[in-house]
């Protein structure tokens, strides 16, 4: 025997004596350098170890994109909430940023958000950062603000559920946002005399249009004055020189350059602000740092709109005042976060809109027992109150990510991916919960308020295909109308209970095998006073139920079972939705495997 293996053996030896003290300083210094943990709704990104969600109409005609790290959430972490809201014209995606390549739109080249947050990241460590990217329809904060009567609530809703979403971390706020996403930031301020203690940062990068003296002057020195942990940062060009297509770009006092000037001048009565020249620019300061105005003069009459902010001015905005700003960046310098820019924005699917859930909800079994003996209509609305208003256990809403290489009807084959939720739709609490059966069109307006769709038979195969529970369907032999009685859904759910105890299943798993699927098909356009069910897989991977269509639309028994997807799915990395494809001539084949397209893949409701 060597020597080299005699001392390898020796120290597999003394690793092994010492297995507990080495676990103890592993475990120790995953605790201090953060261990990933994926949060509820979130899915984690293929780079930079980020998760990320997407919420849409939530309220109506927004869309957001929380960004967030895969580490910071342990016990005594803290998040730093940026709330970024996006400029005229622009998505998510463009805002986020990426590698231009061959026929992109140079919008994805302008600002870079996404990257200069990760080198954000790198650099403030005692606080886990955050960005939720804030979109409207309209593509125009201002024009939203206009069409939008209840602007006030709807802005606040946005911020209060963002906030709910860390609530476990105490989270602090920033304001920020570039161009008519400065309209955002006012339009919070409107919401309140006073601005939220919570909010630490206020940031416009060249977008404080909406500035007035008399309505957000006072509010703006207030919070500055209640706390020495505020910063305000406002970056402005002299636009109002800039001659576009023979016109000025903005009115003489429109501009903000003129409103920040205003800004500026209206807080120098009550601190102590300092100017000097750096460079082309000009900076203007209070004695701590805390207040800072850079003015870039336009003697050229250039448009450096875009240029504030690709020239590291988001990493500014939030480093200003601290000591690491300028340091590693410089701003309307040179791009610090290159190494930082992926060649792609993957974005995960919407989340769905579930609400949430009211701790004081009835649980399972007492629901279960007040519809037991209502009539079917009634029985019908009191499901529908219950589930529509959030009283789903919480595993529900932990949809799982399916992936598959379907056929489109011409052969063509592209990547899939869609979410679905791991059990049946149920009524109740984690603690407390039953798997509800009811009819399509209760489902149907379910659905349609969550942002979800009844699955399809051939998605029906793929999930039992996938799934990581499968249990042995347990029917009774029917006698009367026994079967459609809910004594028999609760007696049903407790035996699945029992199976998934045998099995080692545990909530969240996705489970099949359990329940007959209402499915959405064809036939639905052919007869729309039935309901097609199908499914309920063998454990040889056959189904009991073939596709059927015979029972009147308002039959329900024990077998039934609502599984939601998200209508959302990806489709060769494209998000699409199945409402549509399934109408598709030729795409409706990657979810279907029906000979036709589906003209109505839903269920009619009143």
């Amino acid at each position: 025997m060597t020597s080299t293996v005699k001392l390898l053996i020796t120290l597999w030896i003394s690793v092994v004596k010492k297995t507990s003290l080495w676990l103890f300083l592993i475990l120790s210094l995953s605790w201090h350098a953060g261990m990933a943990q994926v949060l509820p709704g979130f899915k984690p990104s293929d780079i930079f170890d980020e998760q990320q969600m997407v919420i849409e109409d939530s309220p109506p005609g927004t869309r957001i994109l929380i960004n967030a790290p895969l580490t910071g959430f342990g016990d005594g972490d803290r998040v730093l909430l940026i709330l970024y809201a996006l400029p005229n014209g622009n998505t998510i995606e463009q805002t986020f940023g990426k590698r231009l390549h061959e026929g992109d739109d140079w919008h994805f080249d302008i600002q870079h958000i996404g990257a200069q947050t990760r080198f954000l990241r790198r650099v403030i460590s005692d606080r886990t950062l955050v960005v939720a990217y804030v979109e409207n329809d309209l593509k125009s904060w201002p024009a939203w603000k206009a069409a939008t009567p209840d602007y006030r609530d709807q802005v606040n809703s946005i911020v209060v559920d963002l906030k709910e979403i860390f609530a476990g971390w105490q989270p602090e706020i920033v304001l920020n946002g570039h161009s008519g996403g400065g309209r955002f930031i006012f339009s919070y301020l409107d919401v309140n005399d006073d601005i939220p203690s919570d909010v630490v940062r206020i940031a416009f990068l060249d977008s404080n249009y909406g500035y007035e003296d008399t309505v957000y002057g006072p509010k703006i020195e207030r919070w500055f004055k209640s706390d020495n942990g505020r910063y305000l940062c406002t970056l402005a060009y002299n636009d109002s020189v800039v001659i576009y297509n023979g016109k000025p770009l903005v009115s003489p006092t429109g501009g903000t350059w003129y409103r920040s000037r205003m800004m500026k001048k209206y807080l120098a009565g009550s601190f102590r602000l300092k100017e000097r020249q750096r460079d082309s620019l000009t900076w203007v300061t209070s004695r701590d740092r805390r207040i800072e105005f850079i003015f870039k003069p336009n003697p050229e009459g250039k448009i450096y709109h875009t240029r504030q902010v690709e020239y590291n001015g988001f990493i500014h905005s939030m480093l200003s005042g601290t000591r690491h700003e300028q340091k590693g960046y410089r701003y309307f310098g040179e791009r610090a976060y290159s190494d930082f820019v992926a060649d792609t924005v993957a974005l995960p699917v919407r989340r769905l809109n579930i609400p949430v859930r009211d701790p004081s909800a009835e649980t399972g079994k007492p629901f279960m027992r007040r519809i037991s003996d209502l009539p079917p209509a009634e029985r019908e609305e009191e499901i529908f109150k219950a589930v529509s208003s959030g009283n789903i256990p919480d595993f529900l809403r932990h949809t799982v990510t399916l992936k598959g290489e379907f056929e489109d009807l011409e052969g063509v084959r592209h990547m899939i991916e869609y979410e679905v939720m791991p059990d049946y739709l149920a009524a109740g609490s984690d603690e407390d919960y039953c798997r509800i059966p009811m009819n399509p069109r209760t489902a149907q307006k379910i659905a349609d308020l969550f942002g979800a769709s009844l699955l399809t038979a051939k998605l029906s195969d793929h999930i039992y295909a996938m799934a990581e529970v499968k249990l042995a369907p347990f029917n009774y032999v029917p006698v009367g109308k026994a079967n459609e009685l809910v004594t028999k859904f609760a007696e049903h759910n407790a035996q699945i209970e029992k199976q998934m105890a045998e099995a080692g299943g545990r909530n969240g798993q996705l489970v099949a095998g359990i329940k007959k699927d209402v499915i959405i098909s064809s036939r639905i356009a052919e007869r729309s006073d039935r309901v097609v069910i199908y499914g309920w897989h063998k454990t040889d991977g056959n189904s009991i139920q073939p596709v059927y269509s015979g029972h009147v639309w308002w039959y329900v028994d024990y077998s039934h079972g609502i599984r939601f997807m998200n209508d959302q799915v990806l489709v060769d990395g494209r998000p699409r939705l199945v409402s549509e494809l399934l109408k598709d001539p030729v795409l409706f084949r990657l979810f279907s495997n029906e000979a036709v397209p589906m003209s109505e893949p839903f269920y009619p409701v009143p």
